[in-house]
């Protein structure tokens, strides 16, 4: 190498570098003189190096990369060495402190800024066109757009529509009550806060290495022993959007409408082997696996049925349209597509096998999920089991926030549920320990004042909620007329439906000795306001004798779905006199946008299919009362005695 790419290697120009001695050579020979070439070689090198570290140790104060380019400030510049030179180690990262040392250039570092502009080539320019664009804050403060992340987050869900404040409500969020947690979503992550990661999930890591593969999805783990996956002609379409509310529907290709055909022939055979058979050619049909999740469930296999269900999830979220969003409370899908109604029903049975399995904080993230998809009609009625959950999760603000932001225009007091599980959680939030005295007698007393106003509004739940808790009630009650067995007898329908579902399904919540204890006390007081003509007693009576006559749709569908003996037994006839599908219970009147003589003719239609039905069974029951069994003709045995068993 010549001596001239040595002194560009060192950074020299010609006639700048210090004169040496060691440097002159007179008639060396060529081998001493390529050893002192590589010496030299060696020590440009090292230079260089050092030069390089140099350079990445400049910038170490940087924990953002675009900070090089949007530099702030002029509240730098004021700063004096000595003042940064007093600042503790520990607050180097700081924003502050990184303003402070860009602001502040020392001598040594005038060479490495001017070589780090020609690297970027027109990074002088990009500072100077950042420092033009900085937002102003409500407060009067400049924040620099790179900086605040935060600020350009909220803008984007302003422009969005996602903050959602309702102006009737106070200025409440309506987000918070319908916003729906990701990691919430899986069980393993409630189950690993109740047992510890290595007890949940045990030896599934060494069997990751031979997994398929599998897209990744928020609602269900695949699992390798699925079929493999194939798209079954289901695909999600966005309809409209319309104040940062978007419309989704699910659409079915024509692959998919022939299979849902072959499905229909399958139910109407009643033999679910058919399904089975149909499962096995087209193993992701959502109704055939919804169907026969019911069949599994009856047969007592209830780790087939749910594994069924996760199927149909993994199905359903395959198809997600790109800007469809389980969290964000803001998607909707209409109930009254039939294409849709499959995905409400696999989402409710999924957590109701979340809430047996133990799991009661993730079925409340699905219950909620359930409720975004259709806030207004709540085709499947989740207000009817949202406190449930909640208390059991023990979410009591949770509830508190939601009952106070829908009471205005949704009137949840008048529902039975909300009535008593508002109570009960501000009992609950007296007994807390990190609560002060005074805010714990405060949330007693409101338990008190809402606990004996549901009482007098219905009345008819304390009995049978004592005889579900197995609790002997005191004579001076059950002789008493106000919870007597007229109290029962007078409610109207819709009262009673919605009585006996909050009783059979929360009793279990009411066994607690300090729950009963307090339920004690506060039906003496009943019972003496009752006696003292409250004027309460006489306007909540006229209340029940006015409303409640008839429940809607919605509410027969979530009693048939929840399967609780003591709701179930107090349908109306009509009913329970029509045919109900597992894949499709009591499906909306104007389905589909059907003309009424469409309607007249399906439920025709059903009550004839009902009526072929009933005379089947009656034939069945005559064939096998009239079957005799021939006796089996005897041996021929010369030698045996007619008379030995006489």
């Amino acid at each position: 190498m010549s001596t001239r790419a040595l002194r560009r290697l060192k950074g020299k120009q010609r006639g700048q570098e210090a004169l040496d001695l060691g440097d002159l050579s007179f008639g060396d020979s060529p081998e001493e003189q390529a050893a002192g070439e590589e010496e030299q070689l060696d020590t440009a090198n090292s230079k260089a190096s050092r030069r390089k570290s140099k350079k990445n140790k400049a910038p170490k104060n940087v924990s953002n990369i675009y900070e090089l380019i949007g530099e702030a400030d002029n509240e730098a510049e004021n700063i004096s060495p000595d003042e940064e030179a007093e600042k503790p180690d520990g607050n180097k990262t700081s924003g502050t402190e990184k303003n402070d040392n860009r602001g502040i250039k020392k001598p040594d570092q005038k060479q490495e800024d001017a070589s780090t502009k020609s690297l970027s080539g027109d990074g002088g320019k990009k500072k100077k066109k950042k420092k033009k664009t900085k937002t102003t804050l409500e407060g009067g403060q400049e924040a620099v757009p790179g900086d605040n992340i935060d600020l350009l987050l909220e803008n984007l869900e302003q422009t969005n529509g996602l903050s959602l404040q309702n102006e009737d409500c106070g200025g409440c969020d309506r987000r918070s009550v319908l916003h729906v947690e990701h990691r919430n979503l899986n069980p393993e992550t409630e189950l690993k806060r109740y047992f510890g990661a290595r007890a949940v999930q045990g030896d599934q890591r060494p069997r990751q290495r031979n997994r398929q593969f599998h897209r990744s999805t928020w609602m269900t783990s695949p699992k390798d022993s699925w079929p493999r996956f194939s798209r079954p002609g289901i695909s999600m379409t966005l309809l409209q959007s319309k104040d940062g509310i978007q419309f989704f529907t699910f659409e079915h290709g024509r692959d998919y409408q022939q299979v849902q055909f072959k499905f229909l022939d399958a139910v109407e055979s009643m033999d679910p082997n058919n399904i089975v058979a149909l499962l096995q050619l087209n193993p992701y049909h959502i109704d055939s696996l919804l169907q026969l999740s019911d069949v599994c469930r009856i047969q007592e296999d209830q780790e087939m049925a749910r594994d069924l269900i996760e199927r149909a999830m993994y199905s359903f979220e395959c198809a997600f349209h790109p800007l469809f969003s389980l969290t964000s409370g803001t998607s909707r899908l209409d109930y009254l597509r039939p294409e849709n109604r499959a995905f409400y029903l696999a989402l409710y049975k999924h957590m109701v096998f979340l809430e047996k399995r133990g799991c009661p904080r993730t079925a409340l993230e699905y219950c909620k999920l359930i409720l975004s998809l259709d806030p207004d009609s709540d085709p499947l009625c989740m207000l009817l089991l949202i406190d449930f959950l909640t208390l059991r999760s023990r979410e009591y603000q949770s509830l508190l926030q939601l009952h106070q932001d829908w009471e205005e225009h949704r009137n949840l007091s008048q529902l039975p549920n909300f009535a008593f599980s508002t109570a009960l959680c501000h009992f609950h939030l007296s007994l807390q320990e990190n609560v002060d005295p005074e805010e714990s007698e405060k949330e007693r007393h409101k338990a008190d004042q809402m606990l004996q106003n549901a009482l007098i509004m219905f009345p008819g739940v304390l009995i049978p909620l004592l005889d579900l808790c197995t609790v002997q009630p005191d004579p001076t009650v059950t002789s008493h007329a106000f919870f007597g067995p007229k109290s029962q007898i007078g409610q109207p329908p819709a009262l009673a439906e919605l009585t006996a579902l909050y009783v059979g399904r929360t009793h279990s919540l009411w066994r607690e000795a300090a729950v009963m204890l307090w339920l004690e006390e506060s039906v003496k007081e009943v019972l003496r306001r009752v006696d003292a003509k409250d004027p309460l007693v006489e306007d909540c009576q006229n209340k029940r004798k006015q409303r409640y006559q008839s429940a809607p749709r919605n509410i027969h569908r979530h009693v048939l779905l929840s399967e609780i003996k003591e709701a179930t037994s107090s349908l109306p006839l009509e009913v329970t006199s029509q045919p109900l599908m597992g894949f499709d219970p009591l499906p909306p009147l104007d389905s589909g946008g059907l003309r009424q003589e469409d309607d007249m003719e399906v439920a025709r239609a059903g009550q004839e299919l009902n009526q072929e039905v009933n005379r089947l069974m009656v034939a069945m029951r005559d064939m096998l009362a009239n079957i005799r069994f021939q006796e089996p003709p005897r041996e021929d045995n010369p030698y045996r005695d007619e008379e030995e068993w006489d």
